[in-house]
């Protein structure tokens, strides 16, 4: 049988087993089966190649394999796979927690919790806040993601598909409007949104945290103001209040620092972090001041696989390739290509349906606009499917799903960068002629 034929038919054996057996509430974005992966570059299962710019949605920070998290991960396997912390302890964990005292902004002294995901380090986050200040309620933003565990959930600022049909969440979670460009609300417009709910929902003191996106991701790449975020801290502080970055998609070297809130200048009092942390193995962590961090009992904390030692040797060859190969500075350099290229594409064929740029460093995303500059999310799905087609894999995001968002590893060459919007102009024209 020939070569295509049997890799096609691989794929169809595979799709008839996935249907069979996989929850149909597991959407799924791209129907490609992964073979093979090598940095920004992975081929499916009929040996078909792409430009990956999805990474993981963000986990692959510094690209599929890196050598050094590979051989870190190896080593660590061939001694053992699997202790749980709270029973056993072991070196990998402890050298993750070191690292991120060290590195997170976090003022005065930090300790940390290795969780497996970021929905389990935000839900544990809460936990903190409430036994830390005796109050349960929470504020969140509107447009946020954090997670689809029943807590992270009431958290999550957009019901559909998240929240639909599941009836109450846990709370009392308290929603406001997020200030940035996008959305057209202030720094002044979001602390009233705050003030009003103090006047006529609940006062500061049932009011234990406020949970924040320096750069919202599901949302679309938004960023909020610096001054926002600084004010936010005074705010928190004022009241009492324990603030919370969330920090599972723009962090370890997205934006061009390694954490968003950096570029405010100022410090949560818990980071929630994950994706890019493990290099491609579960791993997410919290990292808080002191007092915060130690506000439950012994015993308070934990989990059966938190910090697996195999995910905590990745972790540690993470942080060695962003210390020792420029990954900051390279999260700057694409911010430059990426702002090029965006802007090369106004001014070809179908280029009238590129609006506006978001995002900080190489947290960056596009619109795609219909003629009135409105909102065109069918543009987007058609350009999803033609990209995909000719060997680019893109992701959506944004309120009205019509927003790109570039998350290719900070490891992508220029050339594939170049080769990866390169496609993305021939296609406009394509695209405007499916969504006439």
């Amino acid at each position: 049988m020939p070569r295509d034929e049997i890799m096609t038919e691989i794929s169809a054996t595979l799709q008839t087993r996935h249907k069979a057996s996989v929850s149909s509430a597991i959407k799924n974005l791209h129907p490609v089966y992964l073979d093979r992966a090598e940095n920004a570059e992975i081929w499916d299962v009929e040996g078909k190649r792409y430009i990956d710019f999805v990474g993981g949605i963000g986990v692959l920070t510094i690209g599929h394999r890196h050598p050094v998290v590979m051989a870190k991960v190896a080593a660590q396997m061939a001694r053992f796979t699997h202790s749980c912390f709270n029973a056993l302890l072991h070196e990998p964990y402890v050298a993750v927690t070191e690292w991120l005292a060290k590195n997170c902004p976090i003022e005065g002294p930090a300790k940390s919790m290795l969780t497996n995901s970021g929905a389990e380090a935000m839900e544990n986050a809460l936990k903190l806040a409430r036994a830390f200040t005796g109050r349960t309620g929470v504020i969140a933003f509107d447009g946020g993601f954090h997670g689809r565990t029943l807590a992270t959930l009431a958290l999550t600022g957009k019901v559909t598909p998240y929240k639909t049909g599941l009836g109450p969440l846990p709370g009392p979670v308290h929603h406001v409007p997020y200030p940035c460009v996008e959305t057209d609300v202030s720094v002044d417009d979001a602390f009233a949104a705050m003030d009003r709910i103090f006047a006529i929902v609940a006062g500061p003191e049932t009011i234990g945290a406020v949970v924040i996106e320096p750069v919202q991701g599901e949302g679309g790449f938004r960023a909020c103001p610096p001054e926002f975020l600084q004010r936010l801290r005074a705010f928190c502080d004022r009241h009492g209040m324990v603030l919370i970055a969330d920090e599972i998609q723009s962090g370890f070297g997205r934006t061009g620092k390694l954490f968003a809130i950096e570029h405010a200048g100022m410090c949560p009092d818990i980071l929630v972090m994950g994706k890019g942390i493990g290099g491609g193995f579960p791993l997410a962590a919290i990292t808080g001041a002191e007092d915060v961090m130690s506000a439950m009992g012994p015993g308070g904390l934990g989990g059966t696989y938190s910090g697996n030692p195999v995910a905590c040797a990745a972790a540690t060859g993470v942080f060695e390739v962003l210390e020792n190969e420029n990954i900051l500075a390279r999260a700057n350099e694409l911010d430059t290509q990426y702002g090029r290229h965006i802007e090369n594409l106004r001014g070809l064929a179908g280029g009238q349906m590129i609006g506006g740029m978001r995002g900080i460093g190489a947290m960056r995303a596009f619109e795609l606009v219909d003629d009135a500059g409105y909102p065109a999310p069918k543009r987007l799905q058609a350009l999803l499917q033609l990209a995909r087609e000719s060997g680019l894999l893109l992701m959506p995001s944004g309120e009205h799903a019509n927003v790109v968002r570039l998350l290719a590893p900070l490891t992508i060459s220029a050339d594939l960068v170049d080769e990866a919007f390169a496609l993305i102009g021939r296609l406009l024209p394509e695209v405007e002629k499916i969504v006439a």
